[in-house]
This record gives structure tokens, C-alpha cells and sequence, in this order.
């Protein structure tokens, strides 16, 4: 796996700081925010891997923020609270919470928490090279790709943009990063490019984006991959 993305979200400046050095001595990569707001605008951005997010925070509480990250993205939520009330611990799981941690914490106890989520998260959509969801297998070694059984005819700017997809699912993906981290296509210099394979990969995987099975708009935004993963 590559660098850990963590976005953490907390009012807590000091506290940031040290989760956020931390976790850079950990070779993972950082980004912070001390509003809900702040945070939503670097969950567009930043394309975190998993994120920290405190209860208690001014604008909106933690648990709104989750139910707000919840619209548009399926990442790893572990949620942070000064208070051991249980029925805030069932509150964040039930707005979509991974996992629930009371202050104070061992850095090292929430830095073991992150690797769990993510080794669950891995587990969940394949961690050598091929992806399986739900009637859709995509094999990086071979950069083949396989829907209901049958092979598709994928361009090699296809390919890519399903490859990008299904290493990031659930996550809002924008057109600029889709651009960046597909640099071995020769891209126009505007990115209508993106959307135009993107309209040819929804229909070879016989999409329709009113009710899409894999490829959901995010208006304003750009694309998330919503494939299920195999056996759910």
C-alpha cells in the first residue's frame, strides 16, 4: 500500500500538531483542520485514507460532520471524545463511525486503531494488485478487467481511470487529481478530457448514470466509484 493518507479533523491546534507528527514519523501523509467545515473542503481535496474526527468541536459536532462525510464518501471514520458516555459511542457508530476512541488516548493506541480500519478496509477490496466487487474484477498485473465473467475492450486510458477508480472506492474523486494520478495519459489541456473517458468506461461497463451499479457523479466535483465489494 502506498502512503496512509490521515485528515484529521479537530479544534484541538496543539493537538494536531502532535497527532500530525507523529503520524509523519509513521511515513503516513497528513493534512488538518481545526472546523468541520475546513475539514469537509480537505476531504474533496485531499483523498484521505482514513479520518481522525473529534466530538466536540464548534460550527457543527462530530456527529453531524460524520453524517455530512457520509453523503459523499465511505472512508474510515474513527471518532474522538473527552467524554467515555456510551451512548456517544453508539451515536458515532450509528453515523457511520469505524471506530471510537476516549481522550485522553495513547497516540500509539490510535495509530494501532488506524491500521486495523485500514487492514479492513484492504481485506475488503483486494491488496494484490486486483480488485473484486460485485460482478467486476480489475487486475492491475495483467491490466485486464472482467465484468459479469466477460473481458472488457479497454483503452489504455480506460484502463487507467478504472484502475484509479477501483484503488479508491468510495471516495469523491475530482478531475485534477483524476489528471494527476494518471500523468502516463496524454491529456488535453482541459480536463473535459476526464469526463469523456469517463463516459466511455460507464458505457463498456453498461452504466447508467441515473442509477448507476459502479461510476456516480459528484456534481461540482467530479466521480466516485460506488462498486460493492464481492460477497456483500
Amino acid at each position: 500500500m502506498s502512503q496512509i493518507r490521515i485528515l484529521i479533523i479537530d479544534d484541538d491546534a496543539e493537538l494536531n500538531d502532535l497527532l500530525g507528527a507523529f503520524f509523519e514519523s509513521q511515513n503516513a501523509l497528513v493534512a488538518t483542520a481545526e472546523r468541520p467545515t475546513i475539514g469537509l473542503k480537505k476531504l474533496r481535496e485531499f483523498h484521505p485514507d482514513v479520518i481522525v474526527l473529534d466530538v466536540m468541536m464548534p460550527e457543527m459536532d462530530g456527529f453531524e460532520t460524520a453524517k455530512k462525510i457520509r453523503e459523499i464518501s465511505s472512508v474510515p471514520i474513527i471518532m474522538l471524545t473527552a467524554r467515555g458516555d456510551v451512548n456517544d459511542r453508539i451515536t458515532g457508530l450509528e453515523t457511520g463511525a469505524d471506530d471510537y476512541l476516549s481522550k485522553p488516548f495513547d497516540v500509539r493506541e490510535l495509530w494501532a486503531r488506524i491500521q486495523v480500519v485500514l487492514r479492513r478496509t484492504m481485506k475488503e477490496f483486494g491488496t494484490d494488485g486486483t480488485y473484486v466487487f460485485d460482478g467486476l474484477e480489475v487486475d492491475v498485473n495483467t491490466q485486464s478487467a472482467r465484468l459479469d465473467g466477460e473481458a472488457l475492450e479497454l483503452t489504455t486510458a480506460e484502463f487507467e481511470m478504472l484502475r484509479l477508480f477501483a484503488e479508491n472506492p468510495q471516495k469523491p474523486l475530482d478531475r485534477d487529481f483524476m489528471m494527476e494520478q494518471t500523468r502516463g495519459i496524454p491529456w488535453e489541456s482541459f480536463n473535459r478530457s476526464v469526463d469523456v473517458v469517463v463516459s466511455r468506461l460507464r458505457q463498456k461497463l453498461g452504466d447508467d448514470p441515473r442509477h448507476p451499479r459502479f461510476l456516480k457523479t459528484i456534481w461540482g466535483t467530479g466521480y466516485m466509484f460506488i462498486g460493492r465489494p464481492a460477497g456483500e
